[in-house]
């Protein structure tokens, strides 16, 4: 492992060095690699896939999972996207000069080398390796077992063309033991590694948080809420909702409890039980769902649950306030919206909630770096510092300050 470290700690210095245009050329020709080697991948993924059915990964995991001729296209694309991005290194946030005429520039760097442990979606892999890399930082990979055979031969085809272009593979790496025992031994690596990136489950985000001595930023759980107020348009609200749920159940900006106004309760629920039958969906609701629709009953267990499933519960609440302090006690900081016509109430939700993205009138699935127009994203923070929300190329940057003196001695 200190070996592995040391080269990667070493290569951050190469990677530091290259300019704007040189990574931009680089990220390119790593995103032609992936199509041109689309077939293999996909081949490599099948293999994935065939593990997933024999372990009885859920449907939602397995979407998750699945490469195909589209998704690998996405991935590329993906990275063509990043290398479209201004670069985040050398810029000079401000700059300013002291009495004493010292000219200080607060100018942005790479935060080094960075760890990420990830599971299920192997474009992770792509889109985190294509960030660091533009971003001026080495990357660490640390995929999940169900996806091992898709890692390995997306990270190798990055590498190759790294190597083509005389710089150290070890600027993209997956971490060479697996095992819980390598990752506990990386996140305590803190000669060598500068932060680390949990993005899983709650256990995953427990174990890394509780034991790593090096700095983390950690992708919490997203159990996401839609609040729909008594003064919606009930069209958009069912959209909303239908989307927020059903897009693609088992991303982590997907809705896993939808909070209703009790004053239109009982003309909403049967329309929106209606459309979520068409999805097939498991609905769960509290007492009074209950009594105006026949769902399954919510526990107190399923208000804290990220189903990551085609599954719902549903709670009515009194009002604005009354969503706003379930999401207080039940929320994961991730991402929450209210649909309402009434912009107070809508002002009020907003600034009350706690939480990385809070939505008006909108999906909690546009929670993600592409669509915010980050060209992709490590991944969604839970943390206030030092990144929140989507953490795409500027997040992935510290900085330092430069002092530019002629000759000054302190008094």
């Amino acid at each position: 492992m200190e070996e592995f470290l040391i080269k990667a700690k070493e290569s951050a210095s190469t990677l530091g060095t290259l300019s704007g245009a040189v990574k931009n050329d680089i990220l390119n020709q790593m995103a032609n690699a992936l199509v041109e080697n689309s077939n293999i991948i996909i081949q490599k993924n099948k293999l994935d896939m065939q593990a997933g059915i024999d372990n009885n990964l859920s449907s939602a995991l397995m979407d998750r999972l699945l490469l195909n001729k589209e998704r690998v296209e996405g991935m590329s694309t993906a990275i063509k996207q990043i290398a479209a991005l201004k670069d985040p290194v050398g810029r000079i946030h401000e700059g300013w000069t002291t009495d004493t005429g010292l000219n200080i520039q607060k100018v942005s760097v790479p935060i080094g080398v960075i760890g990420i442990i990830y599971e299920s979606r192997p474009n992770v892999t792509s889109d985190t390796a294509a960030l660091c890399f533009k971003s001026g930082n080495v990357c660490i990979l640390k995929g999940g077992k169900e996806a091992e055979n898709s890692n390995k031969i997306i990270a190798k085809t990055l590498q190759e063309v790294l190597e083509k272009n005389n710089l150290p593979k070890e600027m993209i790496s997956l971490l060479p033991d697996s095992s819980r025992e390598g990752v506990a031994n990386l996140i305590k690596q803190d000669k060598y590694v500068d932060l680390i990136i949990p993005r899983g489950g709650e256990a995953l985000i427990k174990y890394v948080t509780s034991n790593a001595s090096v700095p983390v930023v950690k992708h919490d759980k997203g159990l996401c809420h839609t609040f729909i107020h008594r003064d919606a348009d009930f069209t958009k609200a069912l959209d909303v909702a239908i989307n927020a749920k059903c897009r693609r159940a088992g991303i982590c900006g997907a809705m896993e409890t939808l909070l209703v106004d009790e004053n239109i309760a009982f003309e909403i629920l049967p329309k929106i039980q209606k459309e979520f039958a068409k999805f097939e969906t498991e609905l769960r609701g509290c007492e009074k769902t209950r009594n105006i629709i026949n769902v399954n009953k919510a526990t107190s267990q399923d208000w804290n649950t990220e189903y990551l499933d085609n599954i719902l519960s549903i709670k009515v609440v009194k009002d604005t306030d009354g969503a706003i302090e379930h999401i207080k006690v039940y929320g994961s900081g991730h991402s929450d919206a209210i649909i309402t016509e009434n912009y107070t109430q809508a002002e009020e939700f907003l600034n009350s909630v706690d939480s990385a993205c809070v939505y008006l009138n909108a999906s909690t699935q546009f929670t993600d770096g592409g669509e915010f127009g980050f060209g992709a994203e490590i991944g969604i923070s839970t943390n206030k510092l030092h990144a929140r929300g989507p953490m795409g190329l500027n997040e992935l940057t510290t900085y330092k300050f430069k002092i530019l003196g002629n000759g000054q001695v302190r008094a």
